[in-house]
C-alpha cells in the first residue's frame, strides 16, 4: 500500500515523495530529518497508531497531515485524528494493494496539494468566549442561517456552532463535504458540545429555531414550504454537482424559500462550492459572510466568493459566531 500511495503521489508534477516510513515511530524520526511540507498516514500503523502519531507530530512541529483510512469502523478514529490536528482525510476503497486502491489517486493528489498550502499550527484557532445573543427588538433580520464548509470543516464547525446560545432565534443548516458514513457520527459529536440541537438532517423535518441540520453525505439538503411551515428535503438530484451534498444546492434553496432573510456563511475548503449559491442569496437581498484567509485551513471556497464580489464581510473564525448573531 505504501508503494502504491507513493506512485499515486509521484504522478503529480507538483509532488515529490521524500520519504516512506514503515511505522509511526519511524515516521516521527523521518519527519524531523526531512522536514516535509505534508505527511500522509494511515490510522492503523505498528508501534504508534495514526491518532497518536498526529498528536505527537503536532506537539513536535506542526505539519499538514492527510489521513488515509478505510471506512469500516474507523469513523471515530478519523474524527479523533482531525481533532488532533490532521487537516483532511481520504477514504481508501480497500485495505489491500489492489487496482481498486488507484480509485482514490486523483482525490489524494488534490488533497495533498491543498494541504501543502495550509497554515502550520498546532491546533485550530481558539474560539472566543461564548458571545451573548444581541437583543431582538423586532422580528429580526434573518429566518435561516446556512453554512458551507469543506477541508478543515470538522474543526471549524466545532468552534462556531457551540458558541450559539440556547436562545438562538433561527434554524441553521449546514453542508460539510464528508464521505458517506461520517456525517451522523459527526452530528452526534457536535450535538454533545452545543446548546442547540444538532442532528443529521432527515426528509420532512420542520425547520425550527434552535435546531442545526447537517446534510447527510450522499444527499442534497434543501427546503420546501408546507403551508406556514418550512421543512427539510433530501434528494439525490441534481446529479451533476461535483459534491453531494452541495453548498450551492442548499444556498439556492434557502434563497428561494426565505428570500432576503438568509445569512449564508462560507468557511474553509477547497474549490468553489458555494459561489453560485452565494450569488442567489445576494440576488434575493440576503447576507453572505466568508471566513478570513488568516484562519482558513484551505482558502478556496471563501476566496471564490470574495473574488466574485459576493461577500459582505470577511471574518476570522474565532469571531464568526458573533458576526452571524449580529445579522440574525
Amino acid at each position: 500500500v505504501r508503494k502504491v500511495v507513493s506512485q499515486m503521489l509521484q504522478r503529480s508534477p507538483f509532488i515529490e515523495v521524500v520519504g516512506v516510513a514503515r511505522d509511526g515511530e519511524e515516521a516521527l524520526e523521518l519527519a524531523a530529518e526531512l522536514d516535509p511540507d505534508v505527511i500522509t498516514c494511515d490510522l492503523n500503523m505498528p508501534l504508534i497508531d495514526g491518532i497518536a502519531f498526529v498528536r505527537a507530530q503536532m506537539a513536535r512541529r506542526p505539519v499538514p497531515i492527510v489521513i488515509i483510512s478505510i471506512a469500516a469502523g474507523a469513523g471515530e478514529q478519523v474524527l479523533a485524528a482531525l481533532d488532533a490536528g490532521a487537516v483532511d482525510f481520504v477514504q481508501k476503497p480497500t485495505a489491500l494493494a489492489t487496482e481498486r486502491l488507484m480509485d482514490m489517486a486523483d482525490e489524494l493528489v488534490e488533497k495533498v496539494t491543498a494541504a501543502a498550502r495550509a497554515p502550520r499550527r498546532t491546533a485550530p484557532v481558539a474560539a472566543a468566549a461564548t458571545p451573548s445573543m444581541p437583543r431582538r427588538t423586532g422580528p429580526g433580520k434573518a429566518d435561516i442561517v446556512v453554512i458551507g464548509v469543506s477541508t478543515g470543516g470538522p474543526q471549524a464547525l466545532k468552534l462556531v456552532v457551540p458558541q450559539f446560545p440556547a436562545d438562538f432565534p433561527v434554524p441553521v443548516a449546514m453542508v460539510l463535504h464528508m464521505p458517506i458514513g461520517y456525517t451522523q457520527m459527526y452530528a452526534e459529536k457536535l450535538n454533545e458540545m452545543s446548546a442547540l440541537t444538532v442532528c443529521e438532517a432527515e426528509d420532512g423535518l420542520e425547520a425550527t429555531a434552535g435546531t442545526v441540520f447537517l446534510a447527510p453525505a450522499g444527499r442534497h439538503l434543501s427546503f420546501k414550504r408546507d403551508g406556514d411551515l418550512v421543512r427539510t428535503h433530501l434528494d439525490l438530484r441534481p446529479l451533476d454537482t461535483p459534491h453531494r451534498p452541495a453548498v450551492d444546492v442548499l444556498f439556492h434553496s434557502a434563497a428561494d424559500v426565505f428570500g432576503e432573510r438568509v445569512v449564508g456563511v462560507v468557511l474553509t475548503g477547497m474549490g468553489a462550492d458555494g459561489r453560485e449559491g452565494a450569488a442567489w442569496i445576494k440576488a434575493r437581498g440576503g447576507c453572505i459572510l466568508t471566513e478570513a484567509e488568516s484562519t482558513c485551513v484551505v482558502y478556496g471556497m471563501p476566496r471564490s466568493v470574495d473574488e466574485a464580489g459576493l461577500s459582505d464581510a470577511s471574518v476570522p473564525l474565532d469571531r464568526m459566531a458573533q458576526a452571524i448573531m449580529e445579522r440574525v
